[in-house]
C-alpha cells in the first residue's frame, strides 16, 4: 500500500546548455506559498467545487487527457495537491501503470494520502505520494510517460526551472500537460475574471476564513505567464513543440508540450 514518502532532494544533474530566458518570480517566496497551502488544505476540494461550480473535473479531465498517458504508464503529477489529478492519471493508467503525485505540502499529501485509502478502486494503490520540490526533481533523466501539473506552475518561484525540470525527467516524445488560470491578454477577458476573483473567489473564500489567502490569485496571475509566452519557454527549454488551450470560457488555460 503507498505511503507518504520524505526524500532529501539533491540539486538536478548540470544540463548541456543553459537558456537565457527573462524570469518572471511571483512575489510571495516558496516558504509562504507552502503556509498558504498547506493552511487551504481541509478546505481544498469543497473551495474547488463551490468556486468552479464542479467545472474543474471537466478541466482536470481534459488535462489527463492532453497529457497522452494510457495503460501501463509511469507518470508524474506535480503539485499534486489534493489528488485530483493523480487519482484521475491511476485510472488511465490501470493496475500496471504507476503514478507519482508530489508536493510540498505535508498537509496536502496526507489530505491525498486520506482520499486514496477511503476510495474502493484497486487501480489507486498504483499511487504514490512524495514530499518533493517541483524544482528540483529526486527522479532520473528520462523517467517518466507524462507528466501533469494542475494549478502548480503559477505558483512556482521559477518557472522556467520548473519546465526545465519537467523536460529533463520525461522520455523522449512524451508530453507534458500544464492547467492553470489563463493569463488573458484581451483586456475584457481579464476584466471579468478579475471581477470574479474579487467579487466570488474572495468572499466565497472569507465563508471559510481563507478571504487572505485566496486575494493572491489576483496577483499571482498578473505575473504568470501568457499563453504564447508559455509556449515560447517550453520551446526554449527544449520542447519539440508546445500549444496552449484557452479552456473555461478563457478563463483557464491548458498548456501541451512534447519532449
Amino acid at each position: 500500500m503507498a505511503a507518504t514518502i520524505h526524500l532529501r532532494l539533491q540539486p538536478p544533474p548540470t544540463h548541456r546548455r543553459r537558456i537565457s530566458w527573462p524570469r518572471r518570480l511571483p512575489v510571495q517566496c516558496a516558504e509562504a506559498h507552502q503556509a498558504m497551502f498547506s493552511r487551504i488544505a481541509p478546505v481544498y476540494d469543497n473551495l474547488n467545487d463551490v468556486l468552479s461550480l464542479g467545472q474543474h473535473r471537466i478541466w482536470k479531465r481534459m488535462s489527463v487527457s492532453w497529457s497522452g498517458a494510457k495503460e501501463g504508464s509511469n507518470v508524474l503529477d506535480l503539485c499534486c495537491g489534493s489528488g485530483d489529478l493523480a487519482f484521475l492519471l491511476s485510472e488511465k493508467v490501470g493496475p500496471n501503470g504507476k503514478v507519482i503525485g508530489l508536493d510540498f505540502s505535508k498537509e496536502q499529501l496526507s489530505v491525498a494520502s486520506s482520499r486514496q485509502h477511503s476510495r474502493p478502486k484497486a487501480c489507486y494503490y498504483n499511487i504514490e505520494w512524495v514530499e518533493g520540490n517541483a524544482l528540483e526533481l529526486p527522479f532520473p533523466d528520462s523517467y517518466f510517460d507524462a507528466v501533469t501539473m494542475g494549478y502548480g506552475l503559477r505558483n512556482v518561484i521559477n518557472f522556467h526551472k520548473a519546465m526545465e525540470e519537467m523536460y529533463r525527467v520525461l522520455k523522449p516524445s512524451s508530453k507534458v500537460s500544464i492547467l492553470d488560470f489563463n493569463k488573458s491578454t484581451d483586456t475584457f477577458s481579464a476584466s471579468i475574471q478579475e471581477w470574479m476573483i474579487d467579487n466570488v473567489v474572495v468572499p466565497a473564500a472569507n465563508s471559510y476564513g481563507l478571504a487572505e489567502e485566496y486575494k493572491y490569485l489576483k496577483s499571482s496571475i498578473q505575473e504568470f505567464l501568457t499563453g504564447k509566452e508559455l509556449e515560447k519557454l517550453a520551446l526554449e527549454v527544449g520542447f519539440e513543440n508546445s500549444k496552449h488551450f484557452e479552456i473555461g470560457g478563457g478563463l483557464m488555460g491548458n498548456l501541451v508540450a512534447t519532449r
